[in-house]
């Protein structure tokens, strides 16, 4: 058993890393940030012509790359340092991952080439006003109709919701937790984006009347099919989670060692050596979490809901707790709208929500481990 990456894999990381740093500068995710849609379609474009990174790890029959979980977690540990404004996390880690595991192969064969080209912008529609990830808060009804289905009701905090071409939604039958898919653009369907803390990350409201919809998989047989998507989905956001943290630890340090006050480097002080020296501990103890589940993950192992719901929570508060020293370390510049420190904290604090926060997951993993 071996975690540290190949040399194909640390090449993908400086290939992604070269292309964020061109595409995803602060300049871009500040004016993306303003705008309604949330993201650059070109970028959106060359990120799959050029990269192949919607395709990484849909399997090849369905015209993927066929790649293991390890290159995702490489590929959104990246994108989590650049704050990259883009669907990708939506379409990769909640769409295809409830298609991948639905077991509908016709809807695969369907559904997956075009997530794999870039030509499909897909996301998962769960919670519902509560905000709740378990199944049993899902109301959202769905009814025969014709040769389909209908769906009413609505969904909340649908991310990318209002630029989907594909949604994945969660509905309620008869026999049980069913899912669905749903065109962008099918009749009944209306999308409202919603204003968020955090503006890297664009959500929208959904709301569905006698909507037609697609059965994907088995009706009232979801279940199982949600809970592993949403592990997977934990395990994507803590890669997400540990670049963010990384770089707020970087931006930290290298400015300790810049700032001179007193005579001497801030850095040169206790009380920031030990700021300093706690967060990289932190975003260190976060790394390990999040890439063994990412080895979890890539060899679908019977503990991937146990480290899902462990790298999840320890992610979140390791890298909540760094955004927030890093603006405590930077002083003054730090509380500004100028610097870059606000939007760190703001993605940190909404990917804590998102999936559960940490209290939620810590639950989950009792639950799992038979506590």
């Amino acid at each position: 058993m071996n975690f540290a990456f190949s040399e194909e894999q640390d090449e993908l990381r400086k290939s992604v890393k070269r292309f964020l740093e061109d595409k995803s500068p602060e300049t871009e995710v500040r004016r993306l940030m303003e705008t309604t849609e949330g993201y650059d379609p070109a970028v959106w474009t060359q990120m799959a012509e050029q990269l192949g990174l919607q395709s990484l790890t849909i399997p090849e029959e369905f015209g993927g790359a066929g790649f293991s979980y390890v290159e995702l977690i490489v590929v959104l540990e990246e994108m989590g340092a650049a704050l990259l404004c883009a669907p990708f996390f939506s379409t990769v880690a909640l769409g295809a991952n409830a298609i991948l595991t639905s077991g509908d192969q016709k809807a695969k064969e369907d559904l997956l080439p075009g997530i794999a080209t870039g030509e499909t912008i897909a996301t998962l529609a769960h919670t519902e006003d509560s905000g709740r990830w378990d199944t049993d808060s899902v109301t959202l009804s769905a009814t025969p109709a014709g040769d389909g289905w209908a769906l009413n009701g609505h969904k909340s905090f649908v991310i990318d919701g209002h630029v989907a071409d594909l949604m994945l939604v969660v509905g309620r039958t008869d026999a049980g937790v069913s899912l669905f898919s749903v065109k962008g653009d099918a009749d009944g369907l209306t999308r409202t984006p919603l204003a968020t803390m955090d503006q890297t990350r664009k959500q929208a409201r959904i709301e569905f009347a006698d909507t037609p919809a697609r059965l994907i998989g088995t009706d009232g047989g979801a279940v199982a099919g949600l809970s592993k998507t949403l592990d997977l989905a934990a395990v994507a956001l803590a890669a997400e989670q540990v670049g963010g943290a990384q770089r707020c630890l970087d931006s930290s340090v290298e400015y300790a060692k810049t700032r001179i006050q007193f005579g001497r480097p801030i850095g040169s002080f206790q009380a920031i050596k030990h700021k300093c020296a706690d967060m990289l501990l932190e975003v260190e103890s976060a790394k390990s979490a999040a890439y063994y589940a990412g080895w979890a993950a890539a060899e679908d192992s019977d503990e991937l809901p146990v480290v899902a719901s462990l790298a999840k929570s320890y992610c979140s508060e390791a890298y909540f707790h760094a955004a927030a020293e890093t603006i405590q370390i930077h002083g003054g510049i730090g509380f500004t709208w100028e610097h870059p420190a606000h939007l760190y904290f703001k993605r940190a604090k909404s990917s804590e929500l998102m999936l559960g926060d940490p209290s939620y997951h810590r639950e989950l993993l009792a639950q799992r481990i038979g506590i």
